[in-house]
């Protein structure tokens, strides 16, 4: 397995459990996009702070790994999200998405979420639908 993977591996082994506090595997002045809502961050500190006020809206909120897919310049794993909305009562149960990070010398310097997988592989020049 290479090194990418086993960082992504890594990391969502953490968010599976609910745990989203570590950022050691980012780098200084890493990127986030946000697909849901379309928050864009620059730095660990300003991603923290998104973070928190996007779990801040859950009741509850989960993620789950699929598959681990390796690319050119980091690793796509595509997910499924389940929630509830705090204040809104939205559920979300079982919706498929996508994470892409962008990893160099063994940190990542850009996340992007999706709630389309199609984008994703778009994105990452996969075939749609793997």
């Amino acid at each position: 397995m290479s090194d990418a993977l086993d960082l992504a591996r890594s990391i969502y082994a953490r968010w599976e459990r609910g745990d989203f506090s570590d950022a050691s595997w980012a780098a200084p002045d890493i990127e986030c996009v946000n697909a849901f809502d379309g928050v864009s961050t620059r730095g660990v500190a300003e991603m923290a702070v998104a973070w928190r006020d996007w779990l801040a809206a859950w009741e509850e909120f989960s993620v789950t790994a699929d598959e681990f897919v390796e690319i050119r310049d980091g690793v796509l794993v595509l997910t499924r999200f389940h929630g509830s909305g705090r204040t809104s009562g939205l559920s979300v149960d079982d919706l498929p998405g996508a994470c892409h990070f962008d990893i160099r010398d063994g940190k990542v310097v850009r996340i992007r979420l999706y709630t389309d997988r199609p984008a994703a592989y778009a994105e990452v020049g996969l075939p749609t639908g793997r």
